[in-house]
């Protein structure tokens, strides 16, 4: 995984955390709980891609901008 400037760069943005869950998730046989670093690391990629693209950006990788917003919330993440 890439430094957050490159993985927002990156076509698609965040494109390298979402497939670092997706890896983690296989070698894990599908337990959440053992890929929260990732999700946390996907989670603020995709913050920061918004903030810098702003609220209309979109990108494959990431929830829209409301429910990233939310999920970061539940999570203790601060948005």
């Amino acid at each position: 995984m890439g430094g957050l400037k490159e993985d927002i760069a990156y076509d698609p943005p965040c494109h390298p955390r979402a497939c670092a869950i997706q890896a983690c998730l296989t070698k894990n046989s599908y337990q959440e709980e053992k890929c929260q670093s990732q999700i946390n690391a996907l989670y603020e990629c995709c913050n920061a891609f918004y903030k810098a693209r702003g609220e209309d950006a979109t990108t494959p990788s990431c929830p829209k901008p409301n429910l990233l917003r939310l999920k970061m919330k539940q999570r203790g993440m601060e948005p």
